[in-house]
């Protein structure tokens, strides 16, 4: 089984011409409230591609319609939390280039008690998975305590913070981090080869997975001696808020299923170029079988050694 310890969020999304600048009041074209944070997402992800999650997260009282969503696309949530504190609610801007601006606000998200945690964490069993982010509180204890009951940890350290360079991350088992995240961890330009940014994380982190998602430019896979680069689908993006939510959420489905690294990268890399076509975080995030009929007719990716 695998536990998604996740953040649950109400996204608001406007779709614009531009990202707002400073100074700037833009009138948005549309306006849509739907499911997101990147918790639910990659829960929902997980879910959709056939895999078995149960979401650990809390709620506002007044959006408990979030829990059928969760709970038709599979997603076991029988720990979420139902609470009077607000939600945890974003605000996000989507351009003609399918680019976008989030501000977030975390609500309900940082309300975890130790208590809470004990809780949750008796229901675990040894190698289970435990699937984390950046926006729900208290991670370091989390990762030192799953780490003692014996679960593997699997973190996107996202939105990539201060706090994050102070968390145990040689506890986890797997990292999926994008470039600007990858860069922030080894104290490197986001702008730096691939080869540096991973060259740095095995020195840093030599015992953990890495999977450094790259955009159009691919997925790179590392761990120990092994490097796989992976290329990308070239399709026209109309919305990438929930991209990386969706290759995380499949990629853990496919590992959970027995896939090897190969076929998970390249699962997850198909559900991503086809959840980019989409908009919106949730609504966007495809079940496996239109990921399967929708990349049928497509080229094999190309997968390399480095």
């Amino acid at each position: 089984m695998l536990y998604n310890y996740g953040s649950i969020n109400i996204d608001h999304v406007y779709r614009v011409p531009h990202l707002v600048r400073p100074g700037e009041t833009l009138s948005s074209r549309s306006y849509r409230q739907v499911l997101g944070g990147k918790g639910a997402n990659q829960s929902l992800a997980m879910a959709r591609a056939g895999g078995n999650v149960a979401h650990w997260g809390r709620l506002g009282h007044g959006d408990r319609w979030v829990l059928e969503t969760l709970s038709t696309a599979g997603v076991d949530t029988g720990q979420i939390e139902l609470t009077a504190e607000a939600s945890g609610h974003a605000l996000i801007q989507v351009d003609d280039h399918g680019e976008n601006a989030i501000i977030l606000h975390p609500g309900a998200n940082h309300g975890f008690t130790d208590a809470r945690q004990d809780e949750l964490l008796a229901s675990t069993a040894e190698d289970d998975w435990l699937l984390l982010q950046n926006e729900c509180n208290a991670l370091d204890r989390l990762i030192a305590l799953a780490e003692e009951r014996g679960l593997q940890v699997a973190f996107n350290p996202a939105p990539m913070a201060a706090n994050v360079l102070r968390l145990p991350l040689e506890r986890c088992q797997l990292l999926f981090l994008n470039r600007g995240e990858a860069a922030g961890l080894v104290d490197q330009d986001e702008q730096a080869p691939r080869e540096q940014l991973l060259d740095a994380l095995r020195q840093r982190l030599p015992e953990v997975e890495i999977v450094l998602t790259l955009g159009q430019e691919g997925v790179c896979y590392q761990y120990g001696d092994t490097r796989l680069d992976l290329n990308a689908y070239r399709v026209e993006a109309r919305d990438t808020t929930a991209a990386g939510d969706t290759f995380i959420g499949y990629f853990m489905a496919a590992r959970q299923q027995g896939a090897d690294i190969p076929a998970s990268l390249r699962l997850a890399s198909s559900a991503a170029a086809l959840c980019v076509q989409r908009e919106g975080a949730a609504p966007s995030i495809p079940v496996i079988s239109e990921v399967e009929d929708a990349t049928r007719g497509w080229p094999d990716l190309e997968l390399r050694e480095a």
